[in-house]
């Protein structure tokens, strides 16, 4: 069974399953049919036939839940002492920029821990602990806000002619593009090509 983010159920879920396993007990007790109970409940007929096959060799032990199926390899404290590095960053732990990768935090647990996950593992114990996938936004270290502000505002609008109102007629597809340029204000048909003003 494949569950959203390879997270597995949580211990809400796997209550929740159980409680509808053991409904579906009294209904088997009941004489009900499969697909009747899998009606009822909301649930596959095949999930009904596999938990009546299961009640059949075992009974109702057979059915209640097993917890989870996964044992997690690092202890609570061991989650706490990562989540610590992870905020110190990776410069701290070698590597060259602020960035962090799964094969590079798999890495770290390597070595803080010499325990041994995939990549796949890695991103399902950070998703149970709360850390979520970031993009980091890509700026220029010489990015100057301020002068961008004032390109904005004053530079720009006098380079840019402003944009005629919308009317009958005013698409920009009615007319081809060679027109479109020749009647632009202060643009001749040799200056269209793009600037650079900075």
């Amino acid at each position: 069974m494949r569950y959203a983010q390879g997270g597995g159920l949580t211990v809400a879920e796997r209550t929740a399953r159980e409680r509808l396993r053991l409904q579906a007990v009294e209904r088997f007790e009941g004489g009900q049919k499969n697909a009747e109970i899998a009606a009822a409940l909301r649930i596959s007929v095949r999930s009904v036939e596999r938990w009546r096959r299961a009640w059949r060799e075992s009974g109702e032990a057979g059915l209640l839940s097993k917890g989870s199926s996964e044992k997690p390899r690092l202890r609570e404290a061991q989650v706490a002492w990562l989540e610590r590095e992870l905020e110190r960053g990776p410069q701290a732990h070698g590597w060259a920029d602020q960035r962090w990768t799964l094969a590079r935090i798999k890495a770290l647990i390597g070595r803080l821990f010499h325990v041994s996950y995939t990549v796949e593992g890695t991103w399902r114990l950070l998703i149970r602990h709360g850390w979520s996938w970031q993009h980091p936004a890509r700026r220029a270290i010489e990015r100057d806000d301020d002068a961008i502000e004032v390109r904005k505002k004053e530079t720009w609008p006098r380079v840019r002619p402003p944009r005629r109102s919308a009317g009958p007629g005013s698409s920009s597809r009615t007319r081809p593009a060679s027109r479109r340029l020749r009647h632009a204000p202060g643009l001749g048909a040799g200056s269209a090509r793009l600037r650079s003003y900075g």
